[in-house]
């Protein structure tokens, strides 16, 4: 527990109604846990961690060679992500292989490629297997975005705001951070979600408040998935 990254931020007791201890082979299920190497200090053979400061002097020194690469389930993305960042074709974490073996990608082997996610712990995985398939130069945000956000909140690289797996959904790290998330049925910008309203499905949807109060029944055109807060990492 000494090593911990504990990272805090403003909620209550009704945001977090459970908790529960499980033990299982990936703390972050990419379906490869024979790829991985883990020892008393993490996995093995993962991507340089980057503090925020470095994550822009990396930048500041390469330019526009270096690539934000999103490790995060792809809906999340709707509300906040890097600048100009590649955000996978995934749905949850179990696709990350699949898309990186498809070879959507080898054109970024050997660019600085930064991989983030809301707390650096799927980086830990995702950055490993991108080495390990020949990416030369993969980085990860120490503390990932949670971190970057506290340390240059809307004045930074991140747009938007990030989504989090508690009955939160939305955390900012500024007041009025730009909307980047657009309502599904209205188009106006947003940063809210809500589940689609067939409950064979739970697809999180993009929707404004304004849009949310309707009670307008979407059509579901979606995949049914479990709940994304069952997917968390």
């Amino acid at each position: 527990l000494k090593s911990i990254d504990f990272k805090w931020s403003q909620g209550s007791r009704e945001d977090f109604p459970k908790l529960s201890v499980r033990d299982r082979e990936e703390i972050v299920s990419f379906g490869a846990p024979d790829e991985l190497v883990v020892d008393q200090s993490g996995v093995v053979g993962g991507g340089v961690h980057l503090a925020p400061e470095e994550v822009h002097a990396l930048v500041a020194a390469r330019g526009d060679e270096v690539v934000f690469f999103d490790g995060r389930n792809g809906f999340e993305a709707e509300i906040g992500r890097f600048k100009n960042a590649i955000v996978p074709d995934v749905q949850t974490t179990h696709d990350f292989i699949a898309e990186i073996d498809s070879g959507k990608y080898d054109h970024l082997k050997d660019v600085p490629v930064v991989t983030y996610c809301t707390g650096g712990v799927r980086c830990e995985i995702l950055s490993s297997v991108m080495l390990s398939r020949g990416f030369n130069e993969v980085y990860q945000i120490d503390g990932g975005i949670v971190r970057y956000g506290e340390a240059f909140g809307n004045s930074g690289l991140w747009e938007g705001s990030l989504y989090v797996f508690d009955k939160r959904m939305v955390i900012d790290f500024e007041k009025n951070p730009v909307e980047i998330g657009e309502c599904e049925l209205c188009h106006s910008n947003t940063k809210y979600f809500m589940n689609c309203s067939n409950p064979q499905c739970r697809k999180l949807v993009v929707m404004c408040p304004s849009c949310q109060k309707i009670h307008t029944p979407l059509d579901c055109h979606h995949v049914a998935l479990d709940s994304p807060a069952q997917q968390a990492g």
